[in-house]
């Protein structure tokens, strides 16, 4: 065995020891604030004594071939995020978290995984940062890749400890530090719906609900009155949840599905694809109204089923944005990860999630928002403050802005619905040089930036 120590702090506050590949598998759900699933996580170490910093989680690709390339970029995203906060690792350890297909065959995975072990320790070796521990964790048991002994390390592995009998069990209840459970818990609260009734009722509810929202959305004064509307409506949604009585997550979120119909629904997820409303309704951040708030929009979420999987991205946004901002930082995550693989290209999420893992206080884009929820009370007429440009300055300084989408066209047959559904006047104009967005008319521009129908062809992030 590997024999060393890794500190839980840094200097001057109450630091836990670490010793050996059982302490550091244990620790790890209280690293990360969950039980990582089908999951490569790394985390640096600063210092003599070996102190945790930065950590990423990415899922494990599932193509043998594609381990070089993903090992490569992992070390090195690792490392200068690492640098630009904390300074240079001194060392990483590696975490490779899969459970076998069948629940009997652990050794096997861990097997199967080794090259990509070995691939991950290379990459860091050639940063020059040694990887002083890497773990499969797999059945509730843990090998190590790097203990050659199997006295102490054997072929069949160890038991990984009972859960809250450790001493970094302990001195997590005692910091107040909870687990949320797996990962795949978490995501599962926040995906559609597979219940083939369920589907076809709320997917019926957004077509016939988008048809009627798409003119209103691209005329100026009428979009203002659906996002008075949208909000109102979201706002009794909000009411009517907070009513109900708390219960474990399971049942609450049944319970919220349950008050909210699916044409209440279809209206508040189509208008929330306006960046303006959005914007204002991500001011419900804070104090009693940010657990209902997070509650509808996780509901939401769950209601983008079928072909409007790509909308989810706002609702999901939102309930990160709120995460983040009362402090659970794990929930943030994945929520944003989640909004990425609905968008790869959504703005607000990609920002969001950027700050989130680089570590800077969500004060400022509060500030913004509660500034900007003040000024339109003042001016019912006034647009509020995009949270995209907030966020862009405090992420990219001195970066050119991103361009951002004031409406999210509804997948309703394809393009050639799309085509149906497009105003007068509207003609598809030739794409500037190096743009893949087609361009519309002046007339509609300040309020409309059309996309393309369907299943997008980029790759959705995986990673936390």
């Amino acid at each position: 065995m590997n024999k060393h120590h890794e500190s839980t702090g840094p200097a001057g506050e109450q630091q836990i020891t670490l010793r050996g590949p059982a302490d550091l598998a244990d620790a790890l759900p209280y690293l990360m604030g969950f039980y990582p699933n089908d999951s490569v996580v790394m985390v640096a170490l600063h210092g003599g004594q070996g102190r945790f910093g930065g950590r990423l989680r990415l899922g494990i690709p599932q193509a043998p071939g594609e381990w070089g390339p993903v090992a490569d970029q992992l070390a090195e995203c690792l490392v200068s995020g690492s640098e630009r906060r904390e300074g240079r690792p001194d060392a990483i350890v590696i975490f490779l978290c899969q459970d076998s297909p069948d629940g009997s065959s652990a050794r096997l995975t861990m097997e199967r995984l080794r090259p990509f072990a070995q691939r991950l320790r290379t990459a860091c070796g050639a940063l020059d940062v040694p990887v002083l521990e890497a773990l499969c964790i797999s059945d509730g048991r843990y090998w190590s890749y790097c203990c050659p002994d199997p006295r102490c390390c054997p072929d069949q592995g160890n038991p990984l400890a009972m859960p809250g009998t450790t001493v970094m069990a302990a001195a997590a209840t005692y910091a107040g530090v909870h687990v949320r459970g797996t990962l795949r818990d978490m995501e599962a609260r926040l995906q559609p719906w597979r219940t083939p009734a369920a589907v076809r009722a709320q997917e019926k509810a957004l077509d016939t609900a988008g048809p009627a929202l798409l003119p209103r959305l691209l005329d100026e004064r009428a979009r203002r009155e659906v996002a008075t509307e949208t909000l109102g409506l979201a706002r009794r949604l909000m009411d009517r949840i907070e009513e109900a009585q708390p219960a474990p997550p399971a049942l609450s979120d049944a319970g919220d599905d349950q008050v909210i119909g699916s044409d209440e629904a279809a209206a508040v997820i189509l208008g929330l694809q306006d960046r303006e409303t959005r914007d204002k309704a991500a001011a419900w951040m804070e104090g009693p109204e940010a657990q209902s708030a997070l509650r509808l929009w996780r509901t939401l979420a769950r209601r983008c089923v079928g072909p409007y999987g790509e909308h989810a991205a706002a609702p999901l946004t939102l309930a990160g944005w709120v995460s983040w901002s009362t402090g659970d930082e794990p929930g943030a995550r994945v929520a944003l990860s989640l909004a990425l693989r609905a968008d790869p290209d959504y703005t607000f999420a990609q920002l969001l999630h950027r700050a989130c893992n680089e570590g800077l206080d969500p004060e400022a884009l509060r500030r913004c928002l509660r500034e900007a929820a003040d000024a339109d009370e003042e001016q019912p007429g006034a647009d509020a403050g995009s949270g995209e440009a907030v966020a862009g300055s405090a992420t990219d300084r001195g970066a050119t802005p991103l361009r951002v989408r004031k409406i999210r066209p509804l997948p309703q047959g394809g393009r050639r619905r799309a085509r149906a559904l497009r105003p007068p006047g509207a003609e598809r104009h030739k794409a500037s040089p190096g743009s893949t967005r087609p361009r519309v008319p002046a007339a509609g521009r300040r309020t409309h930036e059309a996309r393309r129908y369907g299943r997008r062809g980029s790759r959705a992030r995986r990673h936390d």
